[in-house]
C-alpha cells in the first residue's frame, strides 16, 4: 500500500522528515527554495489566477523544488528541456506565452511582460512529448493523475516507500515519475547524471533497497563495463523503457542475473501501465508483463472490436493515470486512449508489443514491422546499433532499408545479409544497407525518423550519380 503522505504537493513537503533524502545533493537547500518560491507565487496571482510558469531549470534541485512549488500554488507549469534549439523555444513561447519563466540562463527567475494569465488548464501540469519529430506537443497531466501512477506503482510492487536511483532527464516523464515515486512515499532519490555513472562515479548506497530506470542504449553501455554490471546486478529491480529492447540485450542482462523489469507505458499514461517483474524475467518471459492496478488495456482491430487472446490489433488503454490532452485542447473520450502500437495479451495476462501502426512497412503487399528485423541484425552481433525505414520506391511500393552502425570498420553488409538468411523470409532482409558512425537518438533511446529518411535519401542519390 501506498503512504498516507501521497496527498497534495504542500503536505508531502511538510511531511519530509529525512534531511538525506535527497542523496547527492542538499535536502534542506531543496525545501528552503520550494517554500521561498511557493510563498512568492501565491503572493504573485493577480486576481486570483495563478501565473502560467514555464520551468527549464537545469539544476535538479532547483526543477524539483520549483516543480513543488508551482504544483503547491496551483499554478499551470509546462515543463521544458532546457537544450532545446531556437526554433523549438519559438514554438513553446508562442503556444504558452508564459508569465514566469525559471531556469535557462536566469539565475534566479525572469517575469515576463505578458499579461495574458488565462489559462484553459488551470492547476495542470504540462509534460512535453514528441520533440524527435519538431513538433512539441504537452500532455496535460494533474497532481491527481501523476500520484494515480504512483499508486499502481506502489500496489503492483508492494512497496510502501520507493528509493529510486534517477539516472535519467527530470524533464521528461521518466525521470520526474521517479522523483514523484521517491517524494509522495517518503522514500530516497539519487539523482546522478548517466555520463557521470559511465565514468564509474557512483553514490555508496545499498542498491538491492533501490530501483533504477534506464532506456536500452543504456543499459547496453553498462554492460561494456564489468565493473559496472557488477554494480547493476545489485539493484531490487532494473525498470527498462522507452524505447524497444532488443533480444540479445535482453539475453546479456539475463546471463547476468541483472533483475530487469521491461516496461510500456509514455508520457500520455505517466509512464508505465504494463511491467514484467524482475523474477518473471530471469525465469526467460520477454514481455511489456501485466497490466498495473490503476490502468486496464484492451487489444481490438480497426473496427473497434475487442480481440481474443494472442489476436494482434491496436492497443486501447484506460487508467487512472492518463494525461487529459494535449495543451491546450482536451480529449473528447477521456476513457479510452487508442495509442499507436499494435500488441496482443497471452493467457498470462501479459501484454506483448508487436510493432508500431505508423511503423508498418508495406513492400511488395507484405506487411513488415522494423522491429522483428531489427531484432534478427542486433543478434548476429555484427552491428553496435540499426534501425530499419521503408523509403519510397516505384517498384516495391516501399523498400525495406537498414541503417546501421557497424561493429568493426570492415564489417560488409553481405556479412550480415549471409547471416540472415536463415533467420528472416527473403522480403523481409533489407534491399539497403547504410553504414552510418552514430543514429539520431534523442536521450531517452528514440530515433529520429525524419533524419533517417534525410540519411537514406542523400545515401542514395550519392549511390546513384
Amino acid at each position: 500500500m501506498a503512504s498516507k503522505s501521497m496527498e497534495r504537493p504542500l503536505n508531502c513537503l511538510n511531511n519530509l522528515t529525512q534531511d538525506d533524502w535527497l542523496i547527492g545533493y542538499n535536502s534542506h537547500q531543496f525545501n528552503q527554495i520550494a517554500q521561498e518560491l511557493y510563498l512568492q507565487l501565491t503572493q504573485l496571482s493577480a486576481y486570483g489566477i495563478p501565473p502560467k510558469i514555464i520551468l527549464a531549470e537545469r539544476k535538479p534541485v532547483r526543477f524539483l523544488a520549483s516543480f513543488i512549488a508551482a504544483c503547491a500554488a496551483n499554478c499551470p507549469i509546462f515543463i521544458c528541456n532546457p537544450d532545446w534549439g531556437t526554433q523549438e523555444w519559438q514554438q513553446v513561447f508562442d503556444l504558452v506565452q508564459p508569465n514566469i519563466i525559471l531556469g535557462i540562463g536566469n539565475s534566479e527567475w525572469e517575469i515576463r511582460n505578458n499579461d495574458n494569465y488565462q489559462c484553459p488548464m488551470p492547476h495542470c501540469i504540462m509534460i512535453p512529448t514528441g520533440g524527435s519529430s519538431g513538433q512539441i506537443k504537452f500532455a496535460i497531466h494533474t497532481w491527481e493523475t501523476l500520484i494515480a501512477s504512483v499508486k499502481g506503482f506502489t500496489e503492483y510492487f508492494q512497496l510502501k516507500q520507493v528509493n529510486s536511483f534517477c539516472v535519467l532527464p527530470l524533464y521528461h516523464v521518466s525521470g520526474l515519475m521517479q522523483f514523484m515515486r521517491s517524494f509522495t512515499t517518503g522514500g530516497k532519490l539519487a539523482i546522478l547524471p548517466f555520463k557521470a555513472v559511465e565514468t564509474g562515479k557512483i553514490f555508496n548506497i545499498k542498491q538491492s533497497e533501490f530501483l533504477i530506470s534506464l532506456v536500452p542504449t543504456q543499459l547496453q553501455r553498462l554492460l561494456q563495463n564489468p565493473e559496472l554490471t557488477e554494480w547493476l546486478t545489485q539493484f531490487n529491480t532494473v525498470l527498462l523503457g522507452g524505447a524497444p529492447a532488443w533480444n540479445e540485450l535482453l539475453e546479456k542482462a539475463r546471463s547476468h542475473r541483472i533483475r530487469l523489469a521491461l516496461t510500456y507505458g509514455m508520457t500520455e499514461t505517466a509512464s508505465q501501465i504494463a511491467t514484467l517483474k524482475p523474477d518473471d524475467f530471469l525465469s526467460g518471459i520477454i514481455s511489456s508483463g501485466k497490466i498495473l492496478p490503476h490502468a486496464k488495456v484492451t487489444i481490438r482491430n480497426q473496427q473497434g472490436d475487442i480481440l481474443n487472446l494472442n489476436e494482434i490489433g491496436n492497443i486501447t488503454i484506460q487508467a487512472q493515470s492518463l494525461a487529459l490532452g494535449y495543451y491546450p485542447i482536451t480529449r473528447e473520450n477521456q476513457a479510452d486512449f487508442q495509442v499507436d502500437d499494435l500488441g496482443f495479451l497471452d493467457e498470462q495476462g501479459h501484454l506483448n508489443i508487436v510493432g508500431r501502426n505508423s511503423d508498418k512497412i508495406i513492400t511488395g503487399g507484405e506487411n513488415i514491422y522494423p522491429a522483428e528485423i531489427e531484432s534478427a541484425i542486433q543478434a548476429t552481433q555484427l552491428v553496435a546499433d540499426i534501425c530499419v525505414i521503408g523509403i519510397p520506391d516505384k517498384h516495391w511500393g516501399q523498400a525495406l532499408t537498414a541503417i546501421y552502425i557497424p561493429n568493426k570498420s570492415n564489417t560488409s553488409a553481405l556479412k550480415i545479409q549471409t547471416l540472415l538468411k536463415d533467420k528472416l523470409s527473403k522480403f523481409k532482409i533489407p534491399k539497403y544497407w547504410i553504414p552510418q558512425q552514430n543514429l539520431p537518438r534523442n536521450s531517452q533511446g528514440k530515433i529520429n525518423h525524419q533524419q533517417l529518411q534525410q540519411i537514406a535519401r542523400e545515401f542514395l542519390q550519392n549511390s546513384i550519380t
